[in-house]
């Protein structure tokens, strides 16, 4: 069984990666953590085989929890999971003994063999960038199927945190105003918000929209 734990300030990452990794059978999910500071501790009390790490978490970053565990965890294998695609990090995190670097809009399948690879001694280092439409962020993906929504309310839910009226969401999108506010309800009665204000609350607290 390979014990792996994910760290990650983001909620909606960590739920989606959760909810598509509890679905391996060889893997067991330990508890996830938001920052080196937490996944440091962690290791210490709890035996893992492989991370999956955020570099841009609060109070300890990737990088330097990077150097961390490889002076203190040589045998624990790291997958970097990031938004940056930069040839130059991805040369300085192997160099403190990364064995895998994904892109967080890479598909669920590139996830899973990614894993599997690094578990089995390989390196995972493959990257590309996911912009067919049928490769949607996986986080996103479990995100719409959780709350049931579509691919245009999310869209529109991003677009109301930028605090855009329904005319000009309806511009940008090409759709009329009256479908706006048809989508708009539909949100709010899906997800059990009664006003504008708890939507956005709703929206950060799972990642689409900016704190």
């Amino acid at each position: 069984m390979l014990r792996l734990i994910i760290a990650d300030d983001h909620k909606l990452m960590i739920e989606g990666l959760t909810s598509i990794l509890s679905e391996v059978k060889n893997i067991q999910l330990m508890d996830p953590v938001n920052d080196g500071r937490q996944l440091i501790s962690s290791l210490k009390s709890n035996q893992a085989d492989i991370v999956l790490l955020d570099l841009n978490m609060p109070n300890m970053d990737g990088i330097k929890t990077l150097e961390i565990l490889k002076n203190d965890f040589p045998k624990l294998k790291v997958i970097v999971l990031t938004n940056y695609n930069q040839p130059q990090l991805i040369e300085e995190v192997k160099k403190l003994g990364a064995r895998g670097y994904l892109l967080k809009n890479s598909p669920s399948n590139i996830l899973k063999e990614a894993i599997k690879k690094v578990s089995e001694g390989e390196l995972y280092f493959e990257l590309k960038t996911h912009t067919n439409s049928d490769h949607h962020p996986f986080f996103i993906d479990d995100f719409m199927k959780k709350y049931q929504l579509t691919k245009r309310e999310v869209e529109i839910i991003k677009m109301i945190s930028l605090e855009l009226t329904s005319k000009e969401i309806g511009d940008n999108l090409f759709i009329s105003e009256f479908t706006v506010s048809t989508h708009r309800r539909n949100i709010m009665k899906k997800l059990n918000t009664k006003n504008i204000a708890g939507l956005l609350k709703f929206a950060r607290m799972h990642g689409i929209a900016d704190n």
